[in-house]
């Protein structure tokens, strides 16, 4: 409604009233202007009700917000007090010894909540309560409540008009401040959207991706907790990611193919739970620990990559219909994005695999050939040498070049492995590692054998060290801007407590570990050697002065 609307309504309202009425028109102008101010919507309702007590003279003021605004039509969706101490408020539903007089109106008041306001006194509130409904935009927004006169008595008929007036003018603000919050929400979950599309096609793994998604949702929705369900291979959803300030329990959790909601969320239909405490749906073991929640399926071109549950703690409020609309659009925005950086990373694949096999032939065609002439050149000249020293100085050299042929047709072999093929040992897998890396560093990183590490490390260690290898050149890739990385695989090494064991070496010439930064990378290192009884170390690196990062991974062979 428009504010000259409202001021020429409120003043034929007043025609003809008491003088005792026309003299509080300042003090209502006053208030109308306060309720005016402001838009933020929950501050907007402490505000009209405290403007409401002090306007009519009243010691309580409630603003019970009915069903409308709420996502399942039913009940409150908030209830605001005014001259009700907090300690009543946040326990009315538990009721220690007598309540208190503050406590039965606030229990009055709220079982009187839900029921349309009519001009006058609810039933079964003690004292003198006057109860006026407000609108916004013709609609009934809740119920503006004031009890207890002070001084005693009961409110009188200028009250009731005054508090009208008000009511009508507290519809506008709240109109204006629910506009308002729902701007500022859509530009949250926009940008949180947008953070997600960049983060995702920026480059990093599958699971940085999927942590990049719930870390974003958790804080859009100002939920508890942020979780990424993916399909288990059994008909199931498990656990694979969380964001939260507890995640113990949580990574692993099965939601199995008889749960009422996994087929829905297959089937690319989000579900919406306002209890997951009591939810008869909800059969996880960690049900128990959350309260109102969003599980959105994570769906992109009739494709569904799994599911986003956004969890908020036992007693929070439920979602909104604006909530749980935003949600499923950051989903839908979110599964784009995660297709799109597997299509990334697929071209990137394909990419590294053509400029590997043009490597190979290169190899193959160009080096080797000239290696194994200058071999035969060296051999012609190791004949006819006179002096004895010159003919074994020469064969050394012979030797050193046939092994390097070898170590190159190495290489080649391993350039040449499609992805799906298994490596023929740990030296070959290290080399295809960096031939790997080379692609997007834009240069090819030196490597250094220590021993025999194909014939003394075992299956197990090897996985590991391979994983850790591609996680530290993943690292020096997206964080180093380094411009020369060198690794070495020594299989001669030995731990503190004199065990046999292998060290892998990575050291670049970067700009070292920023402070602050993440360290998800690392800390995988430093699992991966621990659970092997090994361990992973961070120092100098390449640079000038010890600059850039060393990382030193070693484990038992």
């Amino acid at each position: 409604m428009d504010p000259v609307a409202v001021a020429t309504e409120a003043t034929r309202g007043l025609q003809g009233m008491s003088t005792e009425l026309t003299g509080r028109v300042p003090q209502l102008l006053e208030a109308m202007r306060s309720v005016g101010t402001g838009l933020e919507l929950h501050s907007t309702l402490d505000r009209i009700a405290r403007t409401a007590a002090e306007l009519a003279g009243a010691r309580y003021a409630a603003i019970a917000v009915n069903g409308a605004a709420d996502p399942s039509g039913e009940g409150l969706a908030d209830f605001v007090t005014y001259g009700v101490p907090d300690e009543d408020t946040a326990d009315h539903d538990v009721h220690d010894g007598e309540p208190s007089a503050d406590r039965e109106v606030l229990d009055a008041l709220l079982r009187h909540a839900g029921r349309s306001a009519e001009d006058g006194v609810p039933e079964g509130v003690p004292g003198d309560v006057l109860a006026v409904p407000i609108r916004v935009q013709g609609e009934v927004f809740g119920n503006l409540y004031l009890a207890g006169k002070l001084g005693g008595g009961a409110f009188g008929v200028a009250d009731l008009h005054m508090v009208k007036i008000l009511a009508t003018e507290a519809g506008i603000a709240i109109g204006n401040a629910r506009v308002y919050e729902q701007g500022r929400q859509r530009m949250r979950w926009i940008d949180g959207s947008v953070a997600v599309t960049t983060a995702l096609l920026s480059g990093g793994d599958a699971e940085d991706a999927l942590a990049v998604v719930a870390e974003q949702a958790r804080r859009l929705a100002e939920a508890d907790a942020g979780i990424v369900l993916l399909p288990d291979g059994e008909g199931g959803l498990e656990i694979v990611v969380v964001s939260a300030d507890d995640p113990s329990g949580l990574l692993g959790t099965v939601m199995p193919p008889h749960s009422p909601v996994v087929s829905q969320l297959l089937a690319g239909e989000p579900v919406f739970i306002d209890d997951s405490a009591t939810d008869p749906r909800m059969i996880t073991a960690v049900a128990p620990r959350f309260g109102p929640s969003m599980l959105l399926p994570l769906r992109s071109g009739g494709r569904v990559l799994g599911t986003l549950a956004i969890p908020r703690r036992r007693g929070a409020r439920r979602y909104t219909a604006t909530e749980r609309t935003l949600a499923a659009q950051f989903a839908a925005q979110a599964a784009l994005a995660l297709v799109l950086a597997e299509a990334q990373r697929d071209r990137e694949r394909l990419a590294v695999y053509e400029d590997r096999d043009r490597i190979a032939r290169d190899l193959h065609d160009l080096v080797i050939q000239r290696l194994f002439a200058t071999g035969l050149l060296l051999e012609s000249a190791q004949r006819r040498a006179v002096v004895p020293e010159v003919r074994t100085t020469v064969g050394q050299a012979v030797d050193e070049l046939d092994r390097t042929i070898q170590e190159i047709r190495t290489a080649i072999f391993a350039l040449q492995q499609g992805p799906a093929e298994a490596p023929a040992g740990l030296r070959t897998r290290v080399l295809r590692e960096i031939g790997t890396a080379a692609v997007p560093l834009g240069f090819q990183p030196s490597v250094n054998f220590v021993g025999p590490v194909d014939a003394l490390v075992g299956e197990g260690t090897g996985k590991n060290l391979i994983a850790a290898l591609r996680e530290a050149l993943s690292n020096a890739f997206r964080h180093a801007h380094a411009s020369r990385i060198e690794v070495v695989v020594d299989a001669t090494a030995r731990l503190p407590d004199g065990r046999d064991a292998v060290r892998l070496t990575v050291a670049d010439d970067g700009v070292g570990l920023p402070e602050g930064g993440r360290r998800s990378g690392l800390r995988n290192l430093a699992k991966r050697a621990e659970s092997l009884g090994g361990s992973c170390v961070c120092g100098p690196g390449l640079g000038e002065g010890g600059g850039g990062t060393g990382v030193v991974w070693e484990a038992p062979l």
